[in-house]
């Protein structure tokens, strides 16, 4: 790659796309270098092709945790998108920011600039939101935010059951208050995915300036007398290379690979880099640390009449006709996100905010890859909001093609636990309502004989997963296992910059697309009024 650039940005993701395009809008030379191919797959821009792209090895990292010690030493899948446009063009497209209190705390532990009012102009500023202009959202932002417009009468019942349970209807979890059920918003804009590839990066590229590379695996960043001067990176099996930095590099490869980037390039655990030949460059014990993820359980049901996903998709008749009606209309079921209706509600009586999340399906599935159930079925997916339990990432060699090893200790903390089991809890008392349970002909999972505490948090265990995402392994703070600073300036080491899901020091309370394109347009902002 010929010639130097004032900034590199590693990762076209959540908030690489928005840090690159905010950079190259300002007229400043930027090399974006991504690991993933472009984004021509076309399930990716159909929402119900996060289906298809959840286990596809061309756009996904399809990482895995080491045995998880407190889930029965179960390996939990990690979809993470290795394509332009990062997660945010294989998630499930939910719009969640999170509860202001999530970005009070950020600030309380010291991080200025980090309170939810300082956020909120970065929230608005990337918003094309359905309400328009107005003191929460924003219009004409570059991610399109959809409304659901697929509805049957299973949704209905859910949002009727959560009512029937005392839940508020909430027709904006992103407006004043977040407890509640209903609809979820989605990065959507004409029933068709709202990625940061095609809303950031799209747009950059065509500037001079611009430059976008794709397949580009970044093995190190070159650091010289404590300062980032570029990265060394390799397409497919070619040579080695460089590219230069004038300025700065600027990280955002997300939770897993950033973290592992560092220690590769000598800034982590100094005992740890030494273990595998790595340089110490800078002993910097908090990379790799503070790994937070959601721990997801699903409970399932067979419904007793043909009203769901399952029915509409199960034939070859049925498939065809959804697709003509997405192609023709953009409606019907190819247009559900990974989560249609929503609830967020408190179950544990010292809760200020809500505590759990549920994300309800109209359609049932053992397996994504399998398609849906031979059956009418539905799904309530719970977590818990904020977790305790946190774990670690480290590099199992210097060699940049051995994928590190990870542990999210998933349920560790008591209080997690407790959560667990009041959220499932929930779960039932909802499916229990008159409104849901007169399509109810069977709770698969948990087993109706998990009638006790002991017993779902026994299912919880065996049978949870990740709800994909993972959070604060580069965090933010001043104190000494921090590893940048509230400009998100890794600490020691000059002309480097890291904005993405790791430098968060507590997971927030919702799905993590928003938050990370929020921290790519808050990092342009730290990083142009340096520049000026």
């Amino acid at each position: 790659m010929d010639g130097d650039y004032d900034f590199i940005v590693v990762g076209a993701g959540s908030a690489g796309g928005p840090v690159t395009a905010r950079l190259a809008e300002a007229g400043h030379r930027v090399l974006l270098l991504e690991a993933g191919p472009r984004d021509r797959n076309p399930w990716i821009h159909v929402p119900l092709g996060f289906a298809k792209t959840f286990l596809d090895p061309a756009v996904n990292w399809k990482f895995s945790t080491d045995a998880e010690p407190h889930v029965g030493g179960r390996r939990i899948y990690w979809p993470r998108g290795k394509v332009l446009g990062g997660s945010s063009s294989i998630n499930g497209m939910v719009y969640i920011r999170g509860v202001a209190s999530d970005y009070d705390h950020w600030r309380q532990l010291g991080n200025a600039g980090w309170s939810f009012q300082d956020c909120l102009p970065y929230f608005r500023r990337l918003e094309d939101h359905p309400a328009g202009e107005g003191g929460l959202h924003g219009a004409g932002g570059p991610v399109g935010v959809g409304e659901i417009t697929y509805r049957n009468a299973l949704s209905e019942a859910f949002i009727a059951g959560g009512m029937a349970a005392g839940l508020p209807r909430n027709d904006d979890f992103n407006g004043s208050a977040q407890e509640g059920v209903g609809y979820y918003h989605l990065t959507t804009r004409n029933a068709r995915r709202s990625s940061t590839a095609r809303a950031y990066v799209a747009a950059a590229e065509k500037r001079p300036n611009c430059r976008v590379e794709t397949g580009v695996l970044v093995e190190r960043v070159e650091i010289a007398d404590g300062r980032a001067t570029g990265v060394r990176y390799r397409r497919g099996g070619g040579p080695a290379a460089t590219a230069l930095a004038r300025r700065e590099v600027v990280l955002c490869a997300g939770a897993i690979n950033t973290p592992w980037l560092m220690q590769l390039s000598g800034v982590g655990p100094a005992a740890l880099l030494r273990e595998h030949g790595v340089d110490v460059v800078r002993d910097a014990p908090g990379v790799g640390e503070n790994l937070q993820d959601h721990w997801g359980v699903r409970s399932a049901y067979r419904a007793n009449a043909a009203v769901t996903v399952n029915d509409e998709l199960g034939s070859f008749a049925g498939r065809v006709g959804a697709a003509l009606r997405y192609a023709l209309f953009r409606r019907g079921p190819l247009t559900i996100s990974a989560g249609h209706v929503g609830a967020f509600a408190k179950v544990m009586p010292e809760a200020a905010d809500p505590d759990v999340q549920l994300h309800f399906f109209p359609w049932s599935s053992d397996r994504l890859d399998r398609g849906p159930d031979p059956f009418p079925g539905f799904t309530i997916l719970m977590n818990q909001s904020r977790p305790r339990s946190a774990g670690r990432l480290r590099i199992k060699s210097a060699d940049p093609s051995v994928r590190p090893s990870m542990i999210a200790n998933y349920l560790a903390d008591e209080h997690d636990r407790r959560v667990v089991v009041e959220g499932l809890k929930m779960v039932r008392r909802i499916a229990r309502t008159a409104p849901l349970k007169t399509f109810v002909a069977e709770e698969r999972l948990p087993p109706p004989d998990s009638a006790d505490d002991a017993a779902l948090l026994d299912y919880a265990r065996r049978q949870g997963t990740s709800a994909y995402h993972p959070v604060g392994t580069c965090r933010m703070g001043g104190d000494p296992m921090a590893v940048v600073d509230a400009r998100l300036r890794v600490h020691g080491v000059a002309g480097l910059r890291i904005a993405d899901a790791s430098i968060m020091p507590t997971l927030v309370s919702g799905n993590t697309n928003a938050a990370c394109m929020m921290i790519g347009e808050k990092a342009a902002d730290l990083v142009l009024a340096e520049s000026r």
